[in-house]
């Protein structure tokens, strides 16, 4: 045969089946542009080397797993509703072969525009990208725009290799196919489908698994660890409940001949059972893309709005100065520092205070306290201890207690109450002489890491012995055990002033305390706010540009659902039609099939995001953000609008879907 009828052959199927291989293209185009985007960004100098190139590369990472996943899902789609027509060209005498060499030319003319086209508009969007992606981060750097010729060669090597694999895969399914096979593979699976209890009571484990996790953890730090093992057992239960648990359901139903000897459910039922075992895998498809928009979209806006909150949260202060060898020579000298660059730049200093602590940190066991060295986080009871002095806390609260050596004062600066008489650490135990409701150092909170014990002891030699104990068999090196062995001198302050003028005596205070009092440490609001835009702008960017290519995808997934099922429906639009029904029962019967199919997706995708709610807030925690009622708010509209977007598309796909079954 000639190699010009391939071609010929190749374009005229592109064009007859043009509704399914058009969005198919535009996808792909996205793909490429959008991966291309963030490559590129990921690469350019502009923007640094610190968390926003890590998030960039790690998005980078996120999108190629997607365009492979996803590729393959819509071309699996493609090559299942064309098997009828290759399986017609095989038996009218084209073989096998012949074929292969046309979907290969169908596949190359698909991967060049591909390719191209979303290369070019890569190019032609990422500045576009960039400055936004600078807006969104207060980042005030000259735009310089570079045409990453890494991130092309990277883009053109991905993309070769999935629509090449794509290729394979397509050759495969033909070549284990005989001609009676193909002709049948639009229809196949056309059987009753069976019952999986063992699949759909593996799916409510995973399910329920997920769910207790989500909503019985507690503390921030465990979340971390906890959060990713929810989601997983999520994700296969939900998979399992769409493929076997609705099918079980259904049947369990149609066993009810009260409820299923009726007009409207007994077409309903019985449409539904097939329905959902052709369409199962896809509506679990976009119930866990609808999730990841949500969840991604709603934690980054609130990271964002709240920036205020976060920065108050992290920073309770303007300004920390701290010394890690609380001498006396330190501490004036400190203090002189503050004094004299505070009146060099012009502000005042308010809400001083200051004073000298122990700080540790402890597995916490009830009512014993085993001191570790400062750092290790990896226990799920972790608490820090924060130890003053009688006369430091009496100075700061303007008291006058007293207590033995064998006693303590205690205040938890989390919701929770300490509520025990005793209290041993290390290897001394004390007596509780008094449980604060508040504490000058400390404000109560339900979004701590991790809870800190503010302890009042009697005197400075005491605290000084806890921090010998607790770092007495440490490998550190010598120079950071030193500084953590010491009892640390702290001040903090506010500056009021012009925000020019309050930087600029910051920097100072802080370049001139590190230099001249070592080991000493400053963090400062102000200092810090562009490092926080940087990671939760850069976290906004990210979470947007994802949850469009997820909304992408999904809207595509529910596209070819509605194709599929319009060419299923209009068969047996033409059954119901011979065995009696009327067309506006066959019509109500459909629609209200496709509906409650349709949107079972997103309705279970919101029960995901409610039961998540709780362990996401610890997360936020994690990231300084302990406002709920603001990351509520931004989960209801996040979810209000995606509904209304769902709807749209609904609506939009459709119409599609009625001009075929009509």
């Amino acid at each position: 045969m000639n190699s010009s009828v391939y071609g010929k052959l190749a374009v005229t199927n592109l064009k007859n089946n043009r509704k399914t291989y058009i969005p198919y293209m535009l996808t792909a185009i996205l793909t490429v542009m959008m991966f291309y985007i963030i490559d590129a960004l990921s690469r350019n100098k502009s923007v640094g080397d610190g968390n926003l190139r890590l998030c960039l590369a790690w998005a980078t990472v996120v999108i190629i797993v997607f365009a492979v996943i996803f590729l393959f899902y819509t071309n699996s789609f493609l090559i299942k509703r064309r098997k009828k027509e290759i399986g017609v060209y095989n038996i009218l005498g084209m073989g096998k072969r012949h074929i292969a060499k046309m979907l290969t030319i169908e596949t190359l003319i698909i991967a060049v525009i591909s390719i191209v086209v979303g290369l070019v508009a890569g190019i032609i969007f990422s500045k576009l990208m960039f400055l936004a992606l600078l807006k969104i981060i207060h980042y005030d750097v000259n735009m310089v725009f570079e045409l990453s010729v890494r991130a092309l060669l990277n883009t053109l090597l991905l993309f070769a290799v999935i629509f090449a694999m794509t290729l394979i895969y397509n050759l495969l399914q033909i070549r284990l196919s005989n001609p009676v096979e193909l002709l049948r593979g639009g229809s196949q699976g056309e059987k009753e489908p069976k019952t999986k209890w063992l699949l759909t009571i593996f799916g409510v484990v995973a399910i329920g698994i997920g769910y207790y996790i989500a909503i019985t953890t507690e503390s921030p730090l465990t979340a971390i660890t906890k959060f990713f093992l929810a989601v997983i057992c999520v994700i296969i239960g939900t998979y399992a409940l769409f493929t076997a648990g609705s099918i079980a359901l259904l049947k369990l139903l149609r066993k009810n001949k009260n409820y299923y000897y009726k007009t409207s459910h007994f077409t309903s039922i019985s449409g539904m059972i097939y329905r959902m075992k052709q369409n199962a895998v896809g509506l679990a498809n976009i119930c866990i893309l609808s999730t990841m928009v949500l969840v991604m979209i709603s934690t980054t806006i609130s990271l964002y709005t709240g920036m205020n909150d976060v920065l108050e949260t992290r920073f309770p202060t303007e300004f920390e100065a701290r010394n890690y060898n609380a001498t006396k020579e330190n501490m004036d000298k400190i203090d002189r520092i503050i004094e004299e660059e505070s009146r060099s730049a012009g502000v005042k200093v308010k809400n001083m205070t200051s004073h000298r602590q122990a700080d540790l940190s402890a597995i916490r066991t009830g009512s014993d306290f085993s001191l570790i060295e400062t750092g290790n986080y990896a226990a799920e009871d972790l608490c820090s201890l924060i130890f003053i002095s009688q006369d430091e806390y009496n100075r700061l609260a303007d008291e006058n207690v007293s207590i033995a050596e064998d006693e303590i004062l205690v205040f938890v600066d989390t919701m929770d109450t300490y509520g025990k008489d005793t209290a041993k650490i290390g290897t001394a135990t004390f007596k509780v002489a008094k449980e604060l409701k508040k504490f000058p150092l400390a404000k109560k909170s339900q979004g701590r890491l991790a809870p800190t014990f503010y302890m009042v002891v009697n005197n400075e030699e005491i605290m000084q012995q806890f921090l010998n104990e607790a770092y007495a068999d440490s490998d550190m090196q010598v120079d950071w055990k030193e500084q953590h062995i010491n009892i640390d001198y702290i001040v903090t302050f506010d500056l009021e002033g012009s925000q020019k003028a309050c930087m600029k005596a910051e920097e100072t205070i802080k370049s001139r305390i590190e230099s001249e009092t070592t080991p000493s440490f400053c963090d400062s609001r102000e200092l810090n706010r562009e490092g926080f835009y940087m990671l939760y702008g850069g976290l906004l960017f990210i979470g947007i540009y994802l949850g469009v290519m997820f909304l992408m995808a999904t809207v595509l997934i529910i596209y070819y659902k509605q194709i599929s099922e319009g060419y299923d429906d209009k068969e047996r639009y033409q059954i119901m039609q011979k065995v009696g029904m009327s067309k506006k029962e066959v019509r109500h019967s459909i629609r209200s099939q496709v509906l409650t199919v349709f949107f079972l997706p997103l309705i279970t995708a919101i029960i995901h995001i409610i039961v998540a709610f709780k362990v996401i807030t610890k997360l936020l925690a994690v990231l300084n953000l302990v406002n709920v009622s603001l990351f509520m708010a931004c989960t209801i509209i996040t979810v209000v609008v995606f509904a209304v977007f769902y709807a749209i598309v609904y609506s939009l796909t459709a119409r599609e879907y009625y001009k075929i079954v009509n």
